[in-house]
């Protein structure tokens, strides 16, 4: 099961939401009211059967889902801006499950300047595809220095560089020297990294 059929199976009782989704298909500009009503109209709760994930972020997502391709360069990033951590998040999280646009990078690229670990996280999931390389290694060391499990970045093992090794073994001999531990899943990445250059 896919992550859009996955998050529709959790989403029981939609009435209001079968309702903005019809909405937003039809009248775009609608989404700027109707996203940020999703945690008051479908709940906050956690989701059982998605770990890490609520009832509006499913919500949300879906709700972007339907967004027409040509409105995607004109909502969505004004519904990541103004929104708060959550609904930052669930833009994120939709990416992946969204056609391409010029619109992503920009959104990622704002949240891995944040110190929010969520919205950290989320910019390396799947979507971090479209991400230059440089921006990327920036984010995978964020997360090591935020202690984030590296489990949550996208590709990792396939997208890690010599320059990503070259960056973390700088960022693991700052943190040793400051006194600070380093997560065991950063260095298992730093010795798969130094073992494929040598």
């Amino acid at each position: 099961m896919n992550l859009y059929d996955s998050l529709t199976a959790e989403l029981a009782d939609t009435v209001w939401l079968d309702t903005a989704l019809e909405t937003v298909a039809r009248q775009p500009a609608a989404v700027g009211r109707l996203f940020p009503a999703a945690g008051r109209r479908c709940g906050r709760w956690a989701l059982a059967g998605l770990p890490g994930w609520t009832v509006d972020d499913a919500a949300r997502v879906v709700l972007l889902t339907r967004l027409p391709v040509e409105a995607l360069a004109t909502e969505l990033e004004p519904l990541y801006r103004y929104g708060d951590a959550a609904e930052k998040r669930a833009v994120l999280r939709a990416l992946p499950l969204l056609p391409a646009s010029e619109a992503f990078e920009p959104i990622l690229l704002d949240a891995l300047r944040t110190n929010d670990t969520r919205l950290v996280a989320a910019a390396l999931g799947p979507a971090a595809a479209c991400l230059p390389d440089a921006a990327w290694r920036q984010g995978v060391l964020k997360a090591v220095f935020m202690g984030l499990p590296l489990a949550a970045v996208a590709d990792l093992d396939e997208r890690a560089d010599a320059e990503l090794a070259t960056m973390l073994a700088g960022l693991v001999e700052e943190r040793h020297a400051a006194g600070r531990a380093v997560a065991e899943d950063a260095t298992a990445l730093l010795h798969r990294l130094q073992e494929r250059v040598s």
